[in-house]
């Protein structure tokens, strides 16, 4: 039978189901960093993936999970359902699980761009979607993840969802419009700082120091950055100049990434990643929902300007 997700938390994680629809990079980060946590055990958990990503399924295997080339069969056997498919499946996938789908289930959407309301229109009345930007992180437990509830989910669902993220990382539960950003900041992040460990650890051995170290020192220093920022809550403009001593060798090195324009590289790192998430949501989605979302997109916008006015006529 199935678990009821409205039962108490503490023990919850060790009897519940969990399944995979697609079990690429990020469903085996979140799988495996599940079973790392100790929550949940690998038998609980199974993926699935089409028969011609077989390898896929057997880097599931090696971790304990259970497989198959079945999503119906994933639905059959889990109380929390991934779904972890490219954007353009999502549609096809949906509508192949629907018919098995039942309201005592929770769907977690991580699929780029895609929304919750475009997930909903192809599941039963009533169904209980949540959609979640991960990052990669989550397989050493360092993840950065962000969710949001469908209109269907119930309270205790926040606190199910929030539970199985957190035993990977940071969670929080975000307003379904903060999503795209998310995966442009967080997301897409990691990338962007793999590419600045490799600049720094190439600027250590321009410099004199062994590869091996470079990259570790590297490593360390955005690991200590990051950790001082969130321990002291200071901003990180301060951190910046707590650390430049006047005529000091850092302040040299800031003026040149200040020259290079840095921050701005970064800005416009988030704000295209942002921009992609979103295109990718619209171009997955069947033709007749491209007129909806673009309606929902101009109805938000003109209650943002609406709002706006209200805010300027009360002298806010």
């Amino acid at each position: 039978g199935r678990v009821s997700l409205s039962l108490d938390l503490p023990g919850l994680l060790a009897i519940m189901r969990i399944g995979f629809i697609g079990a690429g990079k990020m469903a085996q980060a979140l799988a495996r960093g599940l079973i790392n946590s100790g929550r949940i055990a690998p038998e609980n958990i199974i993926a699935s993936s089409p028969r011609n990503d077989v390898a896929l399924l057997e880097q599931c295997k090696a971790m304990g999970l259970g497989t198959t080339h079945e999503n119906t069969e994933v639905i059959h056997k889990s109380d929390v359902i991934f779904l972890a498919v490219k954007p353009p499946h999502v549609s096809k996938v949906t509508s192949e699980i629907a018919p098995s789908f039942s309201r005592d289930q929770l769907l977690v959407s991580i699929a780029l761009g895609i929304t919750i309301r475009n997930i909903e229109s192809l599941l039963p009345s009533k169904s209980r979607v949540v959609r979640v930007m991960p990052n990669t992180p989550a397989v050493v437990r360092a993840g950065a993840s962000a969710f949001s509830m469908g209109s269907a989910c119930k309270e205790s669902d926040s606190d199910v969802v929030k539970e199985l993220l957190s035993t990977v990382g940071f969670a929080v539960e975000v307003p379904e419009s903060y999503i795209d950003p998310v995966t442009g900041l967080s997301g897409s992040g990691p990338s962007y700082m793999f590419a600045v460990i490799e600049g720094l650890a190439d600027g250590g051995v321009k410099a004199g120091l062994p590869r091996d170290l470079a990259v570790k020192l590297a490593c360390h220093t955005l690991l200590g950055a990051a950790k001082m920022a969130l321990e002291t809550g200071e901003h990180p403009a301060k951190l910046k100049d707590d650390v430049q001593s006047p005529a000091g060798s850092s302040v040299y090195g800031m003026h040149k990434l200040e020259k290079g324009g840095l921050k701005g590289l970064l800005i416009d790192a988030v704000e295209a990643a942002t921009n992609r998430s979103r295109e990718t949501g619209n171009k997955a989605l069947p033709r007749e929902m491209h007129r909806h979302s673009s309606d929902m997109q101009e109805d938000q916008s003109e209650d943002c300007v609406e709002s706006m006015k209200e805010s300027v006529r009360q002298g806010k």
